[in-house]
């Protein structure tokens, strides 16, 4: 078992971690000794920790080519979870086209490079930045704001930025996602999550507010989610944590709506009470 740990977050993310209390109290019970650093402070000393695991740096979608170089400075350092590997590809959520051709069902998605020019889907749809991270610029459109939703997508082009067009679920405003959370490579727990999106806006701050609540997922879910994490391991072997949000599709069944394997919510608050125990054991094990 490792004995000392980084914790990686950043400045803004400071104490809005719903995970850390719960977690940092596990790997202290485990014996862990747990810094909270921020990823880029320049005075950390990586090489002192057994181990770093990304939780809130939920800052790096603004800060991409810094962060990137930074998780490969701590990689020569020591132990990064999740690897970088793993984090450069879970980056692009032009991902999903690789779990759909493996046969994972996911949300249907195109990706509109700059340049490009998006072909709306029928009814209600989603646009969003191929790279980014709670919610921040992904805004929900209707067939009579396809200008506004345009002006969207050129606006991520105008950065450089990779946009993505979903048909959007109208399952999602009854029933919500249910992120489900694996540790040390076996299904954990899940919740039941409800993020509202801006009709035609965008979201301000760090993440979309959420509302979320314990859930028990079923089989038919536990197996989706699965699947998804089979290709993933398949590619870059097991990994310490990971999450996969679901949505229920138009026929009733299950789809991968996003992979989370950088710094995902792992739901504790809403997890059973041995969850935060599991979580230590995985990220303090050999």
């Amino acid at each position: 078992m490792i004995t000392r740990l980084a914790w990686l977050t950043t400045a803004a993310a400071r104490g809005r971690d719903d995970d850390e209390p719960a977690a940092l109290a596990a790997l202290a019970a485990a014996g862990v000794q747990a810094d909270v650093v921020d990823w880029d402070d320049e005075d950390v000393d990586w090489a002192s920790y057994d181990r770093a695991v990304l939780r809130s740096t939920w800052d790096y979608p603004e800060r991409l080519a810094d962060f990137v170089d930074r998780l490969d400075v701590i990689d020569r350092a020591t132990e990064l979870v999740n690897p970088a590997a793993v984090v450069r590809w879970n980056l692009d959520k032009r991902y999903l086209t690789e779990l759909a051709a493996a046969g994972v069902p996911t949300v249907p998605t195109e990706a509109v490079e700059p340049g490009g020019t998006p072909t709306w889907p029928d009814g209600e749809f989603v646009v969003k930045p191929a790279i980014g991270a709670g919610s921040r610029d992904a805004a929900r459109y209707g067939p009579a704001d396809r200008t506004a939703a345009l002006e969207h997508v050129r606006r991520l082009h105008g950065r450089g930025a990779t946009a993505l067009v979903q048909p959007f679920l109208h399952s999602v405003d009854r029933d919500g996602e249910w992120p489900l959370v694996f540790l040390a490579g076996a299904f954990s727990h899940a919740a039941s999550k409800r993020v509202r999106l801006p009709r035609a806006g965008s979201v301000e701050g760090l993440f979309a507010h959420e509302e979320n609540v314990a859930y028990r997922a079923d089989p038919a879910q536990i197996a989706v989610a699965q699947a998804a994490l089979d290709v993933v391991t398949a590619r870059f072997g097991p990994l310490r944590y990971a999450r996969i949000d679901l949505v229920r599709t138009a026929a009733g069944g299950y789809a991968v709506l996003e992979v989370e394997l950088i710094e995902p919510s792992l739901f504790l608050p809403q997890a059973d009470a041995g969850a935060a125990d599991r979580l230590a054991a995985a990220l303090s094990a050999r």
